[in-house]
């Protein structure tokens, strides 16, 4: 076991009442961590509340817990309220705090409040953190944390945790997988988690719609700077033709990314009136948390990401361009 930093377990066994928390439009990583941490905090009797900004899509419904999470301010309010000073927040997977959303300022004046990621850029904006960025996950990290509790995880929780690393390590592809990823993805497996079940869920339960979407962004590839940086575009227009959500594009970065002589993947997606974010995927050439911090984002070194306001895709586009050529030429 890798362990977690001594004051966190104790924090969590002298509370009674926890806020559990992650970023805006959450993935695996980001659920999984979430409702398999809020079983195991249930099961040494704590009372937990399980925050998303929206409500959960159908893609990762099939995770045990599910049913469970709230969008709802009022709630969390009266909650925290009933708590009284017997409370803590903890964010999950959330590299800064206005990845949190725009109930972020609402959630972090539950005190104290802790950060458990793996994103390299996170300056752990709660009163505690534990951030390790050589993790291959916040699920492997939660994992870490129920031992240290001396909890056994269930096989509900096990599932959750499951399908967090295997969606953050790409299905233990990417370059943080390490002994010890395998090692709890063996543990878990031994838990009661079938793999078969988890992978169908993930990878084979899309719709003809996603597909026709998937289809669409291709014709919208470019490539520059002699093959090196492949660019593909998601539109509010898109998804509408084809009745798919933001949740439809995860994964679609990695189509270019295949590609032999691509060393950088963009993918721009336009997410609100005016605003794009940005997905950014690299092989070994170029630290793209680097370039996504010069943008106000962050992330790992080959899987980064951020999120421009009152602009267009083209005006990110040609910012965005020179940055990645002068890093590859470096």
């Amino acid at each position: 076991m890798m362990t977690p930093p001594e004051f966190l377990p104790a924090l969590i066994r002298k509370t009674g009442n926890i806020v559990l928390a992650t970023h805006v439009s959450p993935d695996g990583d980001a659920l999984g961590s979430l409702l398999g941490f809020a079983d195991i905090l249930e099961s040494m009797g704590k009372r937990v509340f399980r925050y998303v900004e929206q409500e959960v899509t159908p893609f990762y419904r099939f995770l045990p817990g599910s049913d469970r999470l709230r969008t709802g301010m009022e709630e969390l309010d009266s909650f925290v309220r009933l708590a009284g000073d017997d409370v803590l927040g903890v964010s999950l997977d959330c590299g800064d705090r206005q990845r949190l959303g725009q109930n972020g300022p609402n959630l972090l004046r539950v005190r104290p409040f802790v950060v458990i990621d793996h994103h390299k850029g996170n300056n752990g904006f709660g009163d505690f953190s534990w951030i390790d960025s050589q993790r291959s996950s916040t699920g492997e990290m939660i994992f870490d944390l129920a031992t240290a509790l001396g909890q056994t995880v269930s096989k509900e929780a096990a599932i959750c945790l499951y399908a967090a690393i295997v969606t953050d390590t790409g299905s233990f592809k990417y370059e943080l997988t390490r002994p010890h990823t395998f090692d709890v993805a063996r543990q878990l497996v031994e838990l009661g988690v079938r793999p078969e079940f988890v992978a169908g869920h993930l990878y084979d339960n899309f719709t003809f719609g996603r597909l026709q979407l998937m289809q669409k962004v291709l014709s919208t590839l470019e490539i520059e700077d002699d093959g090196r940086i492949a660019i593909i575009r998601v539109t509010r227009k898109m998804l509408d033709q084809t009745g798919c959500t933001l949740v439809d594009t995860e994964n679609l970065i990695n189509l270019p990314r295949s590609v032999a002589v691509v060393q950088v993947a963009v993918f721009l997606k336009e997410t609100g009136e005016d605003i794009v974010s940005v997905s950014l995927r690299a092989k070994d050439t170029c630290d793209v948390a680097e370039v996504a911090r010069e943008f106000g984002g962050g992330g790992h070194r080959k899987a980064a990401g951020f999120r421009q306001s009152l602009t267009t895709m083209d005006e990110v586009r040609n910012r965005l361009l020179p940055v990645l050529k002068r890093k590859l030429s470096c």
